[in-house]
């Protein structure tokens, strides 16, 4: 369950990525702003029970090689072998880090 928070996280990282590069309204501007908060707020929970640094290095790689990706389908970014090939080496790295990491009990005010 809290991996999934780390999965969305990473998913809303590739909307206000791409938010702060074009948004140009308020409409778009109240969505990169809303996908900060709520990309931030699910990193942080996750990292209450997670190890933190590796909730960042998934949530940092997933949410680069969505970014890398959304350019190129939705933004004409051109595709390149290379670039594709180092998104999956990425990727390769960051579900290492999730296989490797144990779920643990949070520890703290909130642990009881």
């Amino acid at each position: 369950m809290h991996w999934l928070k780390v999965f969305i996280a990473a998913f809303f990282e590739v909307f206000w990525v791409i938010g702060l590069k074009y948004a140009d309204s308020p409409l778009t501007w109240t969505g990169t702003i809303i996908s900060i908060a709520v990309s931030f707020y699910l990193m942080i929970m996750a990292g209450k029970v997670l190890p933190v640094g590796t909730v960042y290095a998934v949530f940092v790689g997933m949410g680069t090689a969505g970014t890398v990706l959304s350019e190129m389908i939705f933004f004409g970014e051109p595709f390149k072998l290379t670039k594709i090939m180092l998104v999956l080496m990425l990727l390769i790295g960051v579900l290492g880090l999730k296989l490797v990491t144990k779920e643990g009990k949070a520890e703290g005010a909130e642990s009881s």
